[in-house]
C-alpha cells in the first residue's frame, strides 16, 4: 500500500491516511474525489488490516458504487472487497431492513413500492377520504408526503404542523396511506431510510449492534445527503465517531429535491475534532474557466472558502454571445459549434450545450437540425415527443382533420373527463352500425341509447372542439392554443399540481405557445394550422439516434453534473431564466452554485450567451442580462471577436452594460423603453393586497418586510401555501 500512497498528491495522502476520527474532504470539481475514497478503502483493508464487513460505504449511484467496488480489487487483488457494505442509502438499508424488519411489525418477505405503486395507493386513500382529485392533484400530495418522509416527519407531526389546505388533505392521506402500506407488508422509497430511524429509537440494541458492524463510514456526495440520510448516519457513526464524508458545498443543487446544504456546511460543528482537507487542485479546466467559476461562487454568503487552483495551462478567454431572442441565440451556438467543426477538426462529441429549463432545449434543438448538426439530448425526451407536447399536438391535428381517431382518442380524456375504456367500445360499435367516424358518433350520441352522464361529458368534449375550430378558422394557431388553453383549463391544472414535474411540462406547454406565437409573428403567409402542424411533423420526424457516437450533447446544467466537455456553452443567461425566479437569498446562492457547476464542465473553452427578447407565455419579453455575467473576473471575459466588454458603470448588481443590437423588423428601444428598466410590478403593494404570481397563482399579502431591493412579502398562496418572496424578483402582479 505504501507505493499505491506514493501516486497521490499530499493532500489526497493525508486524506487518506487519516483513518481514525472524522474527517470531511471537500473535493472540488475535477479533483480527483473518487480516487479518494477508492484509496482509503483499499488502505483501510490492505494497511489497517480492517475486515472488509466493518466498512459501510455509501454513495448516491450504484454505477459510482460499482466502480469503487471494482477499483478496490484492482488495487488490492480479485476478491478483496468481499464483504464490503457498499451501495446506495436506499440498496444498503434495504438491505439491513431484511435482517431486522420483523422488529417493526413486518415480515422479512416485504414490498418496495415504487412510484407508480405509491401514486395509485394514495389515491385509493384519498377515494376512500373523499379528496377529490381536481381539489388536490394526487402528484401533490405524493410529492407533499415524500419531502416530508425525506425529512424524517411522521405523520403526527405533519398533521400538526399542517399549515395550508394542501397541507392539511396530505396530512390525512398521510396518516391512512402509512395504514395501507403496513397492510401491505410494503415499504415505498422514503420508508427505506426512515424505517432505520423508527428501528434504532425503538430498538437501541439494534443501533448497538450496527454501530460495531460499521467502525468506519464513508460517504460520497455528503452536500446531496437530505434529513433523513443525515440522521441515519450520524447515528451509525456515534460509537466509533469515525465518519468520512467527501463533498462540495460548491455544488450543492438539489434542495427541490431534499438535498440539505447544512449538513456539509455543519460538519463541523457537528463533530469539532473532525479533521478537513481541501482538494482544490483541478486536472480538468484551463486557468481561466476556474478564475471564472472562482470569482462567481466567491459572491455566495454559506459556503466553505475555497478556491480550484488549475494544474494545467492558462487557456482561452470566455466569450459572451449576444442575441437579439431566443432563435438567433441558438443560430449563433450553431455557427460556432459548424465553424470549430470545420476550422478546428473539432468532432461535435466536443461540445455541450446547457440551459437552466427543459423547455428551452425546442429552439436549441430546431437550429441543430437546420444546421444539420447530430445532437443528442440527455435527461429528457426531445421537446416535441415529451408527452404534454403530443398531447397538445393532438388537439392541433383532430381540430384541422376530425377523422384523426389516434389523436382523439389521445385528448378525449385529456383533461380526464371519466370517458372510459367501455364507453369508447360502445361509441365503437355506435361509429360502426352508422358508417360514421367516431367524432361524428360522438356528436351523434344523443340519438343513441346512452346513460345521461356519459351524454354530458360527450357533449363538453364536443363543445371544446368546435369552438377551437371556430377559432382555427379565423385566428393563427397562436389564437388556437391560447383558446385550447383557456376552454381546458391544462396549465392551470398542472400549475395547481405544484411539483417539479408538473411545473417543467407546465413550461413546455408555454414554450409551445411562444413557438406558435413566433411562427406566427414570423410567417405571415403561412399562419393555418396545418402549416404550423406540417412544420411539427417534420421537427419530430428527425432522428435523434445517430449511428456514431458523434453528435452534440444538450442538457439541462442539473443534467450535467459529473460530466466534462472541452467546449461548453451555457445559454439563456437572463436574469428570471438564469437566474431562474430568485425570490429568496438561499435560492439565488443555489441559482449561483447551478452556474459554478455549468462552467466546471468545460476542459478548454466556453461561451456564454443571453437573448435581448425571449417568448415568454406567448409573448416577446425584453430581457436583462444575468447577474452572473457582470459577477465573473472581468479579465477572462470578452465579446464577440475578441472584443473588450465595457464595465465601467456597471449596475450594483454587478451587470455590466451591453449592447443592444436592434431586433430585425423592430425599432430600437428608446432610452425610456429600454429592456434596462424593468416594469415596477408590485409597486402599491401592502398588506391585504390580492395578487397573483405567474408560478404560484393567486394568493393574499400576510406582510411586508424591508425596503428597496430587500424588500420581501409574506404571501399566503391558494394552491402553494404560504411562501416568502423577494418583491424585485418575484413579478407580483396586484388584482384589483
Amino acid at each position: 500500500m505504501i507505493d499505491l500512497l506514493r501516486d497521490l498528491s499530499p493532500v489526497q495522502r493525508g486524506a487518506v491516511g487519516a483513518t481514525e476520527g472524522p474527517v470531511m474532504v471537500l473535493a472540488g470539481a475535477g479533483s480527483g474525489k473518487t480516487r479518494v475514497i477508492t484509496y482509503r478503502i483499499a488502505h483501510l483493508i490492505g494497511s489497517k488490516g480492517v475486515p472488509p464487513r466493518n466498512i459501510l460505504a455509501l454513495t448516491f449511484t450504484n454505477k459510482a458504487a460499482g466502480e469503487m467496488r471494482q477499483r478496490v480489487d484492482q488495487l488490492l487483488g480479485s476478491g478483496a472487497s468481499s464483504g464490503l457494505w457498499i451501495g446506495t442509502f436506499h440498496s444498503v438499508f434495504a438491505r439491513l431492513l431484511r435482517d431486522y424488519i420483523e422488529r417493526l411489525g413486518y415480515s422479512r418477505s416485504f414490498s418496495i413500492f415504487d412510484a407508480d405503486d405509491s401514486k395509485s395507493l394514495i389515491r385509493q386513500s384519498m377515494t376512500e377520504l373523499g379528496i377529490q382529485q381536481d381539489s388536490v392533484p394526487v402528484n401533490t400530495v405524493q410529492g407533499l408526503i415524500s419531502r416530508a418522509k425525506n425529512s424524517f416527519v411522521l405523520p403526527g407531526e405533519f398533521h400538526r404542523n399542517a399549515a395550508d389546505y394542501n397541507q392539511q388533505k396530505a396530512a390525512q392521506v398521510y396518516e391512512l396511506y402509512t395504514q395501507k402500506l403496513r397492510a401491505n407488508n410494503a415499504l415505498d422509497f422514503d420508508d427505506l431510510l426512515i424505517k432505520p430511524l423508527e428501528l434504532f429509537r425503538e430498538h437501541p440494541d439494534v443501533l448497538l449492534e450496527l454501530q460495531e458492524m460499521f467502525r468506519y463510514i464513508l460517504i460520497d456526495e455528503y452536500q446531496d445527503t437530505n434529513r433523513a440520510q443525515y440522521l441515519v448516519t450520524k447515528q451509525l457513526a456515534e460509537r466509533y465517531r469515525n465518519i468520512f464524508v467527501v463533498g462540495d458545498d460548491a455544488q450543492s443543487i438539489y434542495s427541490w429535491r431534499g438535498a440539505d446544504i447544512s449538513n456539509i456546511l455543519n460538519f463541523q460543528s457537528d463533530y469539532r475534532e473532525a479533521e478537513t482537507f481541501k482538494l482544490v487542485d483541478n486536472y480538468r479546466s484551463t486557468a481561466t474557466i476556474l478564475a471564472a467559476a472562482n470569482s462567481v461562487i466567491s459572491r455566495n454568503s454559506r459556503q466553505i472558502k475555497k478556491e480550484l487552483v488549475a494544474q494545467g495551462e492558462k487557456g482561452e478567454h470566455l466569450t459572451l454571445i449576444e442575441a437579439y431572442n431566443e432563435r438567433h441565440e441558438a443560430e449563433k451556438v450553431g455557427e460556432r459549434i459548424l465553424a470549430m467543426h470545420r476550422e478546428n477538426a473539432m468532432e461535435f462529441r466536443s461540445f455541450a450545450v446547457f440551459y437552466r429549463t427543459n423547455a428551452q432545449s425546442r429552439v436549441l434543438e430546431d437550429a441543430m437540425r437546420q444546421q444539420r448538426i447530430p445532437y443528442k439530448l440527455f435527461g429528457s425526451v426531445s421537446f416535441y415527443k415529451r408527452r404534454e407536447i403530443k398531447d397538445a399536438v393532438a388537439y392541433l391535428r383532430f381540430i384541422e382533420n376530425d377523422r384523426d381517431g389516434e389523436s382523439l382518442l389521445r385528448i378525449i380524456n385529456f383533461p380526464p373527463r371519466k370517458i372510459g375504456d367501455v364507453s369508447i367500445s360502445k361509441l365503437r360499435l355506435f361509429a360502426e352500425e352508422r358508417g360514421i367516424s367516431l367524432y361524428e358518433a360522438i356528436r351523434s350520441a344523443p340519438e343513441g341509447d346512452f346513460p345521461q352522464r356519459l351524454l354530458n361529458s360527450l357533449a363538453s368534449f364536443s363543445s371544446v372542439i368546435e369552438q377551437l375550430r371556430a377559432t382555427a378558422a379565423e385566428g393563427s394557431v397562436y389564437d388556437v392554443l391560447q383558446e385550447l388553453f383557456t376552454l381546458t383549463g391544462i396549465p392551470s391544472l398542472l400549475q395547481a399540481e405544484n411539483t417539479p414535474e408538473s411545473l417543467a411540462r407546465h413550461e413546455n406547454l408555454q414554450e409551445l405557445l411562444s413557438m406558435a406565437r413566433d411562427f406566427s409573428d414570423h410567417n405571415p403567409d403561412r399562419r393555418s394550422l396545418g402549416d404550423f402542424l406540417e412544420n411539427i411533423a417534420l421537427a419530430s420526424d428527425y432522428d435523434e439516434t445517430q449511428e456514431s457516437d458523434n453528435f452534440v450533447s444538450l442538457m439541462t446544467v442539473h443534467a450535467s453534473k459529473g460530466l466534462e466537455f472541452p467546449v461548453v456553452f451555457i445559454t439563456g443567461l437572463e436574469e428570471r431564466l438564469f437566474p431562474l425566479n430568485c425570490f429568496e437569498p438561499e435560492q439565488l446562492e443555489e441559482e449561483r452554485r447551478l452556474f459554478y457547476v455549468a462552467v466546471t464542465r468545460a476542459r478548454r473553452k466556453i461561451f456564454l450567451s443571453w437573448a435581448q427578447s425571449r417568448y415568454l407565455y406567448g409573448q416577446p419579453q425584453h430581457c436583462l442580462p444575468s447577474k452572473f455575467i457582470g459577477e465573473i473576473e472581468p479579465s477572462v471575459l470578452l465579446g464577440e471577436g475578441g472584443r473588450a466588454l465595457r464595465r465601467s458603470g456597471a449596475p450594483a448588481s454587478g451587470t455590466p452594460p451591453v449592447r443592444r443590437a436592434p431586433v430585425p423588423g423592430r425599432p430600437a428601444p428608446s432610452a425610456s423603453s429600454s429592456a434596462a428598466s424593468p416594469p415596477r410590478e408590485g409597486v402599491g403593494m401592502k398588506k391585504g393586497s390580492k395578487v397573483h404570481h405567474a408560478v404560484f397563482g393567486p394568493g393574499t399579502v400576510l406582510e411586508l418586510q424591508g425596503k428597496g431591493a430587500q424588500a420581501k412579502a409574506r404571501i399566503s398562496f391558494r394552491s402553494a401555501g404560504e411562501k416568502t418572496l423577494m418583491v424585485q424578483y418575484a413579478n407580483l402582479k396586484i388584482v384589483p
